[in-house]
């Protein structure tokens, strides 16, 4: 770079020429509908629901009083708050291992069929993933219901006695766990992006050395992935921590009571019960706040360790 290039680049805005002005100008007629979206929809209503977090506000009364620290002091104190968090807790170490390792053989196998049936299989596995999530949770209903569920059928033909999925607290997160695993199409087929862009030359290059499928997979594959399995681990796991809808469609409303304990009583869920059953919107804002924090912790550990674990070709 030469030092007029490098005085250019540091000048600011009042000394751009008119054909800089001209396409800045153009760049922000185009961002603005992302710019005024992102004020609008996602910047104004987490700083109310900041503002809400301090008070003790309810839609019902449309009003409520400035209560400071205290909904943060009643969080510490609640104990459906900590149960709550150790059902997410729980369903997200279980799920996002799950998911990534089943994704990542049904890409690998993806990524052996050819011809005609390679998009067929392709749109077959992505299915699932554009299903509304209240029609997975109905549908799951009968796959886990017991004991005439396909779930416990399957297990029946094989000699072996289901548990009841929907209602024993032992079983109920692991039948959640199973739900969830049904729509890991979007995994799949990033993963399966992935696999395509890995050189062949490569692959046989470590064949012509002597190594195994194990090893060319282990020491050529997992490394020119690890970017994709990055992303999909933290993206599953930030939609692990936010369940709710499927679990809300099985375990909300009219069945509500049907689950003898708290097994399914997930963040989320306490969340939308505490904002719109209970109109407690301050404690419920204050609720949402904590799940923003811990999100935001555990993906700034996830970032932290990808140094050690994921390659990039300008490594």
């Amino acid at each position: 770079m030469t030092a007029a290039t490098a005085t250019r680049r540091l000048r600011g805005p009042g000394s751009w020429t008119p054909e800089q002005r001209r396409q800045a100008g153009w760049a922000l007629l185009f961002l603005s509908p992302w710019i005024i979206g992102f004020l609008v929809f996602t910047a104004a209503p987490m700083a109310w629901s900041l503002w809400l977090s301090f008070t003790s506000y309810s839609p019902l009364s449309g009003k409520g009083p400035f209560v400071g620290l205290a909904n943060y002091q009643r969080l510490l104190s609640d104990p459906k708050v900590f149960l709550a968090l150790g059902n997410t807790t729980y369903f997200t170490a279980l799920f996002v291992p799950l998911s990534t390792l089943l994704a990542l053989l049904l890409a690998t196998l993806l990524n052996r069929v050819g011809g005609r049936s390679a998009g067929f299989f392709r749109t077959a596995f992505y299915l699932p993933n554009v299903t509304p999530a209240v029609a997975v949770g109905t549908l799951f209903i009968l796959v886990l219901a017991n004991p005439d569920g396909l779930v416990n059928q399957v297990l029946r033909f094989f000699g072996i006695t289901g548990p009841s999925w929907l209602n024993d607290p032992a079983w109920l997160k692991n039948g959640i766990v199973l739900m969830m695993l049904w729509s890991i199409g979007g995994t799949v087929v990033i993963l399966f992006a992935a696999l395509r862009n890995v050189p062949a030359e490569l692959h046989e290059a470590a064949q012509i050395d002597g190594a195994n499928a194990l090893q060319r997979f282990r020491n050529v594959t997992l490394p020119l992935i690890s970017g994709a399995l990055f992303f999909t681990i933290i993206i599953n796991t930030i939609s692990s921590l936010q369940l709710f809808s499927e679990v809300y469609t099985i375990f909300g409303g009219q069945r509500q009571g049907l689950v003898g304990s708290d097994a399914a009583l997930f963040y989320v869920m306490y969340l939308f019960r505490e904002a719109f059953e209970t109109f407690r919107m301050g404690y419920a804002s204050a609720l949402a706040w904590l799940l923003f924090l811990i999100v935001g912790i555990i993906t700034l550990i996830q970032f932290r360790l990808s140094k050690r674990f994921v390659y990039y070709e300008n490594n």
